[in-house]
This record gives structure tokens, C-alpha cells and sequence, in this order.
């Protein structure tokens, strides 16, 4: 039987002119499914052949998963029961029960040769979209072959990409026979049929529209920094110019605006704006926010936002119809921005002038006079009186510098009995978790600044929590999270 596997395989490789070894994954899968129906529930098998010999084994076997998830008893296995089999064994892997192979020749050599047609047909495919990568052309142009629920099937040459539903401009109808622009967005090798995903709603399909008109892009003289979209109804872009000579908003709009109206036309009527790009982000907002004019900007650098104050007369024209203006700028720029009118703006400040003027009152001991000077001098914060530089503060004309001593002692002493009381706080909770193999103490203390106080909230979780946590490896997760489930297989 072992030369009657080597013969099969030598034959078929050479017939289809494929290596030998993917004949043999796919006599194994074909092996593999003969032997599944063995069993009346949906069993995995795995047949291993020697590559050697020719000789073949086959195996039923489990997953390891966590004692309370199993949830196909015929193809997964609880990591208790699996311990009792091998101590060695880990969530994960697999246990492996021996079976008593099938004939090659009840498969039927034509069952076999229609499996590895298939895996000939998929290695072809895997191929041409692998050459199709390497050129690195994202932006695909093909014809609508079919429509499938809704989903346009666009064939490129070799390659067959699917454009889903929710993956087109709102409003256009696309119909078999018409020729479309599209943005590769990613590949899934998991799908059955086209692998390649397009979208036409993407930022990045703006982007390569424009370097596809405005030539100065490619030769690098200009570079569209940011985009974002409302598909179908307006978008922005940022541009930048690397060329003093280059006008980069005049290039991107073109002769009596040829380029820019190219690619609306191509977007079902988009509007884009061009913006010019800032380093500086308060101008870059000012730009993204255009024609409504700012009247003044406050910058939340620790919350990555601006409170953009404008008069009544810009307010609607800043927010745009729907909140489309300030949301395309927000996202252009990446900040959190908040539109609000001079009142709204004066209001704000009154509010948290308010509670500032309470911290320090409360913190620091002092009366209403001294917290609202304080408040006034721009200081939000203990931290800021006790450690900005003593001849900043002694700027201040209503304070001496005695006061200023005495303030920012007290700020001092304030911070420390506050760092004293959380630090024995935290080391408190970090005691439980001390007493597990392999925990150290700054690890410890890491997992109770962020809420893991016990052995069982560690035990709770999963192992890409804890790396993304704490930013440890997988395989030291791994070992401290199974010590802290030790007790629940004890």
C-alpha cells in the first residue's frame, strides 16, 4: 500500500506539473475526509504521510480549550481532562487519539484527483494575486461580471475582486457590463471566490484619484498629508507643497478646476475641498475650517482637543449642514473639535474658572481671593503651583514671596500625602498577587495600578489583555495567568 501511495502521488505530480508535496496535503485531506465519515458527529481528523515511505497514519483529535467553554464536545476537550492525559499539555494544542487508517483505493482515485485539482486551482490563483501584489497597484479598474446580493464582482485581467454593497458611494447604481475605479482595501484569503476587497467610499481611493490627475504628486512635488470623506457629498484633503515654485491648492484644482472636477465626477458629484497643510495645528484647523472665520482657539493638548470659538454670524457656517464641516475637520486633523459661540465660550470659562477656584480653596487652605487670583493667572492645577519656576510665580504682582513659598509648600505637601496614601493603597492590592510563581514585584504592581488586585482577576483574563496591559510577552502572560488558574485544577 506504502508503494501504491509513492506511485499515486508520483503520477499526479507529474500530470498536473505541480510539486509533489502539495499532491500529498491534498491526498491527506482527501484521506483525511474518508476517514471523517467514520463517525456520525462532525469529528476532525489529521492524516500524516511520509514523505519517505509512503506510509500514512491517521488521528481523531481535540483542542484544548478552557474547562467552561467547550462547546463541541466532538472537537474540543477541556484543558482538565486533557492534564489528566499529559501533564505537558497546554491550552491551545491539540490531543491525539491514533486511528486505523482507511484504504487508499476505497477513496477512489478520482476522489482524490478532484481535491487536488482544487488545491492546483488555489495554488494558481494564490499566484496570480501574489504577481498582482507585488506591482503594488491598489487602485483597481475592471469590469462589474455579476452582482451577488448586492455586491459587484469586478473582473481586472486575472483577477476577480469583489466590491461590497456597503463599500460604494451611497446613491450611485452600478450594473453589470460598467467599467469601475476602486481601492484595493485588503485581501481576505479566508474568502471563497474573489479574495481581492475594493471600496470606493475609502479616503485612500480620494487620495489615488488625485495622483492620478495631479502628476506633481508622483514626481513628489507636492503630498496630500490627510483625507477624509462623507462619500458621495464632500470630502476634504490637505495638501502640501515640497516646492517653493508650487502653489500646491492651485496645482490639486487645475486649469478652470480640470483636475479636481475629474475626480468629483469620478465620486458621483463629491465636493472636495483643499486645504493647505500646517505643522502648526491650530493653523491647520483654522485652514480645515475655512471660509468660517475663528475668532479664537483654546488647545487641550492632554485631551488632543480645541474649543473653537466663532461669532454667531460663522456658527452655522463652522458646524456645516448635519455637523458635516466640523466633523470632516475633526477627522482631517485628528483633533476633537468643539464649536462654540462667544457666550458658550465665556460660559465654559466661568465653569471651570469655578470649580479651579474650589480645588484650591479646599487643597491649599487659602480664601476665595487668593484661589481666584491663582485661577486668573492661568494655574488648573496643584501640580502647576507647586513646581512651575518660583520667578514665574513671583511675577505675580498680588503675591509676595513669602505667599509664594507658602503656596507651593502646601501644594508640595497636598501631592505627597496624596502619592503616599495611593502608593499604600496599591501596594496593598499587589500583595495577593505576590504570592504566585514567577510574579515579581514591579509586575505586581503594574497589574494593581491597573485594577487586577487578586489572583482571580488575573485568572480572568486572556492572554492578549495582559500583553496589551502591562506590555509583556505572550509566553510570560501565558505562565503567570496559568499560575493563577492553578487553584481551579487543583
Amino acid at each position: 500500500m506504502s508503494r501504491e501511495v509513492l506511485l499515486l502521488v508520483d503520477a499526479l505530480a507529474r500530470e498536473k506539473n505541480v510539486e509533489k508535496n502539495i499532491v500529498f496535503a491534498a491526498l491527506e485531506s482527501a484521506l483525511a475526509s474518508a476517514t471523517k465519515k467514520r463517525f456520525q458527529e462532525d469529528a476532525e481528523v489529521r492524516v500524516s504521510i511520509d514523505r519517505e515511505t509512503g506510509d500514512y497514519q491517521s488521528f481523531r483529535r481535540w483542542q484544548i480549550v478552557m474547562d467552561d467553554t467547550v462547546e463541541d464536545s466532538a472537537r474540543q476537550i477541556s484543558l482538565g481532562e486533557a492534564l489528566k492525559l499529559d501533564s505537558a499539555l497546554q491550552l491551545g494544542e491539540f490531543v491525539e487519539e491514533s486511528l486505523e487508517p482507511v484504504e487508499v483505493g476505497r477513496i477512489g482515485a478520482q476522489a482524490a484527483k478532484q481535491v487536488i485539482y482544487q488545491k492546483i486551482r488555489d495554488a494558481e490563483r494564490e499566484q496570480i494575486l501574489n504577481d498582482f501584489l507585488e506591482r503594488k497597484e491598489y487602485m483597481v479598474s475592471g469590469t462589474i461580471k455579476r452582482m451577488e446580493r448586492g455586491n459587484a464582482i469586478i473582473e481586472s485581467g486575472k483577477i476577480e475582486a469583489v466590491l461590497p454593497r456597503d463599500q460604494t458611494i451611497p446613491k450611485e447604481n452600478l450594473r453589470v457590463g460598467d467599467r469601475v475605479r476602486a481601492y484595493l482595501s485588503k485581501v481576505d484569503r479566508t474568502a471563497r471566490g474573489p479574495q481581492l476587497v475594493l471600496s470606493r467610499i475609502s479616503p485612500e481611493f480620494l487620495l489615488k484619484l488625485f495622483e492620478l490627475e495631479v502628476p506633481e504628486i508622483e514626481e513628489g512635488l507636492l503630498e496630500i498629508r490627510a483625507a477624509a470623506r462623507d462619500p458621495g457629498s464632500r470630502a476634504k484633503i490637505a495638501v502640501k507643497s515640497n516646492d517653493k515654485r508650487v502653489d500646491p491648492i492651485g496645482t490639486c484644482v487645475g486649469m478652470r478646476g480640470s483636475r479636481v472636477q475629474a475626480v468629483t465626477s469620478e465620486l458621483a458629484g463629491e465636493r472636495v475641498d483643499i486645504i493647505l497643510w500646517s505643522d502648526d495645528p491650530a493653523t491647520f484647523v483654522i485652514n480645515a475650517l475655512a471660509p468660517a472665520e475663528i475668532s479664537s482657539i483654546m488647545v487641550d493638548e492632554e485631551k488632543h482637543s480645541m474649543d473653537i470659538v466663532v461669532d454667531e454670524d460663522n456658527l452655522a457656517q463652522a458646524i456645516g449642514r448635519g455637523g458635516q464641516n466640523v466633523r470632516l475637520a475633526s477627522e482631517l486633523t485628528g483633533w476633537e473639535l468643539n464649536i462654540m459661540s462667544v457666550d458658550e465660550s465665556q460660559a465654559k470659562n466661568e465653569e471651570e474658572s469655578s470649580v479651579t477656584r474650589q480645588l484650591f480653596m479646599d487643597k491649599l487652605d487659602v480664601d476665595e481671593e487668593v484661589a481666584d487670583i491663582l485661577a486668573q493667572e492661568g494655574f488648573t492645577s496643584l501640580e502647576e503651583v507647586a513646581y512651575v519656576p518660583l520667578n514665574e510665580m513671583l511675577e505675580i504682582e498680588s503675591f509676595d514671596e513669602q505667599t509664594v513659598n507658602e503656596l507651593r509648600t502646601r501644594a508640595r505637601n497636598v501631592l505627597l500625602t496624596e502619592a503616599i496614601v495611593s502608593e499604600e493603597k496599591i501596594g496593598h492590592m499587589a500583595e495577593d498577587l505576590l504570592s504566585l510563581e514567577g510574579m515579581d514585584s514591579q509586575t505586581a504592581r503594574d497589574l494593581a495600578v491597573k485594577g487586577i488586585k487578586t489572583q482571580e482577576d488575573l485568572a480572568d483574563l486572556a492572554v492578549d489583555d495582559l500583553v496589551e496591559m502591562i506590555n509583556i510577552d505572550a509566553e510570560r502572560a501565558k505562565t503567570l495567568i496559568m499560575a493563577a488558574r492553578a487553584p481551579w485544577f487543583a
